[in-house]
């Protein structure tokens, strides 16, 4: 893995970021190119392209730090209806730097931003067939 992307600029104090939030495993900071006002990021300081690399409690403390920024979001001036967490992994999911990151996006009517796609509704034979699919993987992991 390439450890010198952006974000590990950042966790080394090599570029600049508004940081909101800093620990011993983490770091938040207001993303240069938001979705919408108070857009986050929250990433680890240990260089993880992939979900597959990050230590799970790592990864769960992703998800706790931006439990808490929601909250926040929602008292500070962004003053925010609601909150998206989205995290891509993977080209095909969309993710640019290859460094995991959690975006915290918060959400106010009309703000323009949403996920788009196409819902269908498979038989569930298909969905009872994945699923003994992927629980097999599990068992494998």
């Amino acid at each position: 893995m390439n450890p010198y992307t952006i974000f590990a600029e950042i966790v080394a104090g090599r570029a600049p970021a508004s940081k909101v939030y800093e620990d011993e495993d983490v770091v938040a900071f207001m993303d240069i190119r938001p979705m919408t006002p108070g857009h986050l990021l929250v990433i680890p300081k240990v260089a993880a392209r992939e979900l597959a690399e990050l230590d799970p409690v790592v990864g769960g403390k992703l998800f706790q730090v931006g439990q808490m920024l929601a909250g926040a979001l929602r008292d500070s001036e962004v003053q925010c209806d609601g909150v998206n967490f989205f995290l891509a992994d993977g080209v095909m999911a969309g993710q640019e730097v290859f460094h995991v990151h959690l975006h915290v996006i918060p959400r106010t009517p009309g703000d323009g931003f949403g996920l788009r796609g196409r819902p269908t509704s498979p038989p569930r034979p298909d969905l009872d067939y994945l699923a003994a699919s992927i629980r097999g993987a599990l068992g494998r992991r």
